[in-house]
């Protein structure tokens, strides 16, 4: 944003008659000067050609300094249809931010983040040369960057007491957690133990971490947190943060987390509306009443042909045939609530779609979205649509802070895993 500049003019006070002859001498002297110059350029015939010159030179500065400065709008900052529109040079197309709306879940209490755009910069900073250190380099179907950069920020910055993962994998999110806080204790409940993927490559096990895990595994749902609370010490469930990557239906596990009395859930696969393997937040908040949600399954319709148009472009855009399903049903994928690792899918109609998204709003004190880390052009992703996401941190055309930042030193293919990350606040469990 442009910061308004007031220029103030020092006064001075002498005799009223003096000062008022003073300004009149300047005033005639610079008449006379003008008039002088209008006349010669007048008759030389070099008038039109001057004003013509200025005026492209005023709209060439205007639309440099503008691009400097725009700032992206989104549905979370404002109610309005603006956008901010960038042309990428990565593919020839103009893409839009919010162009087609993006969905959020709106607060119980209207509350929102403390952190600032300044504070995820300084992150960014702060966390590349620790990214780089990883222990595991290639990551694939886990976390990239953008989502590793918002587990650290948002842990970095709540500070808990305890920290629960559900779902590690290899073990880089557990590796993330504890760059973020080295000496908390972290909980992993995870199928299969990191320890086993050491077998074949990278992995990573801590050594101040409580595996449930092999045949020790539990499911988040079925453990005894009141028991587990007690051992590890902690009476104050809001000093807890939860991590869900274990793509499993998120309205279950916000209901299972809210029952046992937690507040700070993190969700690292929150798909967009028509596509993943589960039930997601952001699906469930699709709603016609949100700047954003509820979709036009016509394929005559103007959505349609811009879904259309953008699926030539970005892997992860949804058209009207994709994203619709029997009887026009749009919400969840094509009217289905997956879970299971897509393993069960349930038909459900809008009315329970939209008694779920009542019970979400019922609960949820804050929804913030992790921002992409850079625009497309920068980071040469071609998975998500930014048309369906927020504005990003480093925006398309700054790679001078890009490369500030040090993100141009990473390799591209750690900016295609984003999944729209969200972090919630939910509100104290009512007794």
């Amino acid at each position: 944003m442009l910061n308004a500049l007031s220029l103030r003019r020092a006064a001075h006070f002498g005799d009223e008659g003096d000062e008022h002859q003073e300004d009149g001498s300047k005033t005639r002297k610079q008449l006379s000067i003008a008039m002088r110059v209008t006349n010669y350029l007048t008759r030389t015939g070099y008038l039109w050609p001057i004003i013509l010159l200025a005026i492209l030179i005023f709209v060439i500065a205007s639309l440099f300094l503008h691009s400097r400065d725009l700032v992206c709008v989104s549905s979370i900052s404002s109610f309005d249809r603006l956008s901010r529109t960038r042309f990428f040079g990565l593919d020839g197309l103009e893409s839009d931010f919010g162009s087609l709306g993006v969905p959020w879940c709106r607060s119980k209490h209207g509350k929102t983040i403390e952190w600032t755009s300044k504070d995820l910069l300084q992150g960014l900073e702060e966390f590349v040369p620790i990214y780089e250190t990883r222990p595991i380099k290639n990551n694939m179907y886990g976390m990239g960057f953008d989502h590793s950069f918002g587990l650290w920020f948002i842990t970095r910055w709540l500070k808990p007491e305890l920290m629960i993962e559900s779902g590690a994998f290899k073990g880089h999110s557990t590796w993330v957690l504890r760059q973020a806080m080295p000496n908390t204790p972290i909980i992993s409940l995870t199928p299969r133990h990191p320890s086993k993927y050491l077998m074949k490559g990278p992995a990573y096990v801590d050594h101040n971490c409580t595996y449930f895990a092999g045949k020790d595994f539990v499911d988040f749902g079925n453990v005894n947190w009141s028991t587990v609370m007690k051992k590890h010490g902690v009476t104050d469930l809001t000093r807890v943060l939860i991590f869900f990557d274990d793509h499993q239906n998120e309205l279950k596990r916000l209901k299972q987390a809210h029952k046992a009395g937690f507040s700070h859930l993190v969700f690292e696969d929150n798909y967009d509306t028509g596509t993943g393997d589960h039930y997601s937040l952001r699906q469930i908040c699709d709603q016609f009443y949100i700047q954003g949600g509820g979709h036009s399954c016509f394929k005559d319709s103007d959505e349609a042909r811009q879904r259309s148009r953008r699926k030539n472009f970005w892997e992860k855009a949804v058209d009207i045939e994709g994203l619709c399903g029997p009887g026009e049903a749009w919400w969840g994928v094509k009217g289905y609530m997956r879970d299971d690792f897509n393993h069960t899918n349930k038909q459900i109609s809008y009315t329970q779609h939209f008694e779920n998204s009542r019970f979400v709003e019922s609960v949820v004190d804050v929804y913030w979205e992790v921002p992409p880390v850079a625009g497309p052009s920068l980071t040469h992703q071609t998975r998500y649509d930014p048309a369906r996401v927020s504005c990003p941190i480093v925006e398309d055309g700054r790679f001078g802070l890009f490369q500030r930042l040090g993100l141009s030193r990473l390799e591209t293919s750690v900016f295609n895993g984003y999944t729209q990350m969200v972090y919630v606040e939910m509100s104290p469990k009512e007794m």
